[in-house]
């Protein structure tokens, strides 16, 4: 198969960045190469994949600390949300299609984490890098009940526009594995089990207890 595909432990607070790329066309992208871009960026040259793009999932400083370092071992633009804080080289609006040799990667704004948030999903074979969207087991933290209905109407997209089958592959390992799958998500994630938004504000405000009296960290 051509495709690259790579989950790194990068250091920070449980952090992931990922290489994606085509063996092929040998290019690859970098998705946030926070704290220590420098594996990143070495994986890349142990496969002799030129890095095209480092791409962001969102702009919070835990997921674009690297930009600068990365951009300055690969030569590689920036790619975010046009709102992203680091005023990209490359906007990425919703349903934008990057392309990584023979793949293309559908990009969804999904704001409430934040405004600028992004996941970017392969059709073939079925991949969805998260961000800080949905982890294994939660969501992504809101500071305001507003903030709280804007994710849950992302959620609600992703639940209906990604298929079961696909893998998830968030920003933080905060979960009990490293990746999941949006059918096992829907099956076991309380966030994504909420029958409506009522119930989804609510567990985000008794999240705390709900995490003790589950045994969650």
């Amino acid at each position: 198969m051509d495709l690259v595909f790579e989950q790194i432990r990068i250091g920070g607070d449980r952090n992931f960045g990922y290489l994606l790329g085509d063996r092929n066309a040998k290019v690859c992208i970098l998705i946030d190469p926070a704290y220590t871009p420098e594996q990143l960026v070495e994986r890349a040259k142990a496969q002799e994949l030129k890095v095209t793009h480092i791409v962001n999932t969102h702009g919070h400083g835990d997921h674009i600390n690297g930009n600068a370092k990365a951009v300055e071992l690969t030569g590689a633009p920036v790619a975010a949300h046009p709102d992203s804080p680091t005023l990209p080289d490359v906007r990425l609006a919703d349903n934008t299609v990057l392309e990584v040799g023979s793949f293309k990667l559908r990009v969804l704004h999904t704001p409430g984490h934040c405004e600028d948030h992004l996941i970017l999903a392969m059709p073939d074979p079925p991949i969805a890098i998260t961000g800080d969207l949905i982890f294994v087991g939660k969501v992504g933290g809101t500071t305001t009940d507003e903030a709280a209905r804007i994710e849950w109407n992302s959620l609600q997209r992703v639940l209906r526009e990604l298929p079961d089958a696909t893998t998830l592959w968030p920003g933080h390992d905060y979960g009990i594995r490293p990746s999941s799958t949006m059918g096992l998500e829907k099956r076991t994630n309380p966030f994504l089990r909420c029958k409506d938004l009522a119930a989804f504000i609510q567990l985000k405000r008794d999240w705390p207890v709900f995490k003790q009296q589950h045994g969650l960290k």
